[in-house]
């Protein structure tokens, strides 16, 4: 099952999340398990397996790094569970500089101000990544594709210390 099928949107990076939304919330009321309490038991556990997939699909193509990934995937390009690592050593020199930052943070004259610039920067870099990632997919030649996934790659990075500085957030105004 194509998830971007499944929610009749086109298959590309940029979705526009008010309608994934409302076609999802309409999928889920068309095979809402309840419509089938009646049913035999055959059609309630296709339903509830309809519906699984359906989450599964809306998991995934409301978050942009899922959505990438799996557009990859639909591509031929696997991500998921791989043990391949980046070798871009000026992207692995700028993590080191950023995770280093994010460290100095609590000992910084204005922690506030400090976490706020960081934020910024990885915002920045995650937005860049995005906009690399979809005009990458979109001219889909093999060359392209493997610069997109170095970039999902490195998005996933980015995203995974924009989690770490929010949760930094939420000690240094907890104090």
């Amino acid at each position: 099952m194509n998830y971007f099928e499944l929610f009749a949107l086109p298959t590309t990076f940029e979705v526009n999340a008010s309608e994934l939304k409302a076609k999802y919330l309409e999928l889920q009321r068309t095979i809402h398990p309840d419509n089938f309490a009646n049913a035999s038991e055959r059609e309630r556990l296709m339903a509830v397996h309809k519906a699984a997939q359906i989450n599964d699909a809306f998991d995934t193509l409301k978050s942009h790094d899922k959505r990438a990934e799996y557009l990859l995937s639909l591509a031929g390009i696997e991500l998921a569970h791989e043990t391949k690592t980046l070798r871009d050593p000026m992207f692995l020199m700028q993590q080191m500089e950023l995770r280093e930052l994010l460290e100095d943070i609590p000992q910084a004259s204005d922690p506030e101000q400090a976490l706020s610039d960081f934020q910024q920067q990885v915002e920045q870099a995650i937005t860049q990544f995005k906009l690399n990632f979809s005009r990458q997919f979109a001219e889909n030649s093999a060359d392209t594709l493997q610069q997109a996934a170095d970039d999902v790659r490195k998005l996933k990075f980015m995203l995974k210390l924009s989690k770490e500085a929010e949760a930094l957030e939420e000690q240094i105004y907890t104090y």
